[in-house]
């Protein structure tokens, strides 16, 4: 017998029917009941309502002391109900998807609008959001079975101790997130994804003297676990003991107002913080933000352009549709120095008169979308990255960073280096630690003095938290040179 051909679905219809699978039709749902919950909230008078369905499936493995101390496999599933008044929202949710359920949260909800009256409303035809399709429709957790997930753990342990025998200990984790979601609005857009999500991380802890230091790498993205082969695998454990060996050797930092050379990749965290968040138009349609009504003006060096980009291919922070159902965007916030817009959700954009960027987020079903950013970066320039190093009298050239705090109203930020090195007359001459850079955000940026043309992505790693949500998130500069920046340091 002749086997016949399978017959693929455009990518955009696929994610809707999985979704439906998942979220829909195992508890007796189907697009009417969405349109009936709708309609509920449409009764009084709001300006935008949606349901947002998710399911998601996660799992966890970590090694410590060379064996794998712990294991998590977790599921999770529900429906939030949203309606938006002017400025005002009310939000219910529940992990009971069921009609029922949904149609008491929807009624819930439409008390926002605090009208006597109800209204008659009719239910908008059904159409499909446009979306992209920027990574595969796969559950990661499947792509490996348990016993080969262990055996990744352990060959990082053994890869890492191998290096150098100051490898006092190590420690490895693989994360792996499967999730579904489904939007329906009440213009009557119908959107969904489908979210693969894998990180490994390694860290490392080298001894020499009594002195112990730490060293830390790792990276992930939007597919399946074949991602971290055996050179991936290497590439990381050698960044981790080179961190950790490193650090054996730093001395105390300096401090004081000097040339700061940041190294490209994950340092553009600082970029992500002390900048990034101020151009969310939750802060600046409140005015909160130091960069409100500042479009069109010059707030930062030429050559300085940044973007938020939710359509990069694989990238941890993309996203083919947002938690809104609106297309992921590329967003150019800043060019050659002029602010050019800000990150947008639905409703601040609605409120400010723009149209929506794609950057609609929530950490979960039991949470309410803001604006927030996905792969935030600085664009390249023309200069060697070792002509900037070599251009710098006296400073600091940070290549990692660890944690950070930024206050989004001043713009102030202080950041602490993970990995610093000390230059005088442009010779690196030996790894300092204890170093945090302290800063305002707007000011830092008319700062930049030189910008390299080695503009990469950092390697995956990134959350970013909000109003106590967290959500993945990329970032990624070139080198950059920032003249008259204040280092606090341990000398």
């Amino acid at each position: 017998m002749t086997s016949l051909p399978s017959i693929s679905r455009e990518p955009t219809i696929e994610r809707l029917a999985t979704a439906k699978s998942l979220l829909l039709t195992p508890f007796g749902l189907d697009e009417s009941h969405l349109a009936r919950a709708l309609a509920e909230i449409k009764m009084q008078r709001v300006d935008e309502a949606d349901l947002y369905f998710q399911y998601t499936r996660s799992e966890g493995w970590s090694l410590e002391e060379g064996i794998v101390k712990t294991g998590s496999f977790s599921i999770d599933q529900g429906v939030g109900v949203r309606a938006v008044s002017g400025e005002k929202t009310a939000f219910a949710y529940s992990d009971d998807i069921s009609e029922a359920a949904l149609l008491d949260a929807a009624r819930t909800v439409r008390t926002i609008s605090g009208a006597a009256q109800t209204r008659r409303v009719g239910v908008s035809k059904p159409k499909m959001a446009r979306s992209r399709s920027l990574y595969p429709d796969q559950d990661p957790i499947s792509t490996l079975d348990s016993a080969t997930k262990v055996a990744l753990l352990g060959k990082v342990e053994k890869l890492a101790r191998a290096k150098d025998p100051r490898v006092a200990q190590v420690m490895a984790g693989l994360a792996m997130e499967y999730d579904v979601v489904l939007v329906a609005r009440a213009d009557g857009t119908l959107a969904a994804d489908v979210r693969p999500l894998v990180r490994l991380s390694v860290t490392v802890i080298a001894e020499q003297k009594g002195r112990r230091e730490v060293g830390s790498s790792g990276g992930g993205g939007r597919f399946g676990l074949a991602y971290f082969d055996d050179a991936q695998i290497t590439e990381y454990v050698n960044q981790a003991v080179h961190a950790a060996l490193t650090n054996l050797e730093a001395r105390p930092a300096p401090a004081g107002e000097m040339t700061v050379v940041l190294g490209s990749g994950w340092p553009g965290i600082l970029l992500h913080e002390a900048i990034g968040h101020g151009l969310e138009g939750d802060f600046n349609r409140k005015g909160s933000s130091a960069f409100s009504g500042r479009i069109g003006q010059r707030v930062a060096a030429k050559g300085v352009t940044v973007l938020d980009d939710g359509t990069i291919a694989d990238r941890r922070g993309s996203l083919n549709v947002d938690d809104e159902g609106n297309t992921s965007g590329r967003n150019v916030l800043i060019e050659d120095g002029i602010l050019k817009g800000y990150i947008q959700d639905a409703m601040n954009a609605r409120l400010m008169g723009v149209a929506p960027t794609g950057n609609g987020r929530r950490e979960s079903y039991a949470h309410v979308p803001m604006p927030r950013m996905t792969n935030t970066y600085m664009l390249g320039g023309d200069k060697d990255p070792q002509e900037i190093v070599k251009s710098i009298k006296k400073g600091l050239y940070a290549t990692n960073f660890g944690g950070g705090q930024v206050d989004i109203t001043s713009g102030k930020f202080v950041f602490s280096a993970s990995e610093a090195y000390w230059v005088e007359n442009g010779k690196i001459l030996y790894p300092v630690k204890g170093a945090t850079i302290v800063g305002s955000g707007p000011e830092c940026l008319k700062r930049v003095s030189m910008i390299g043309n080695d503009m990469r992505l950092d390697s995956g790693v990134g959350t970013c938290g909000k109003e106590g949500q967290s959500v993945p998130v990329g970032v990624g500069q070139p080198t950059l040179r920032i003249d008259g920046l204040t280092v606090g340091g341990t000398a």
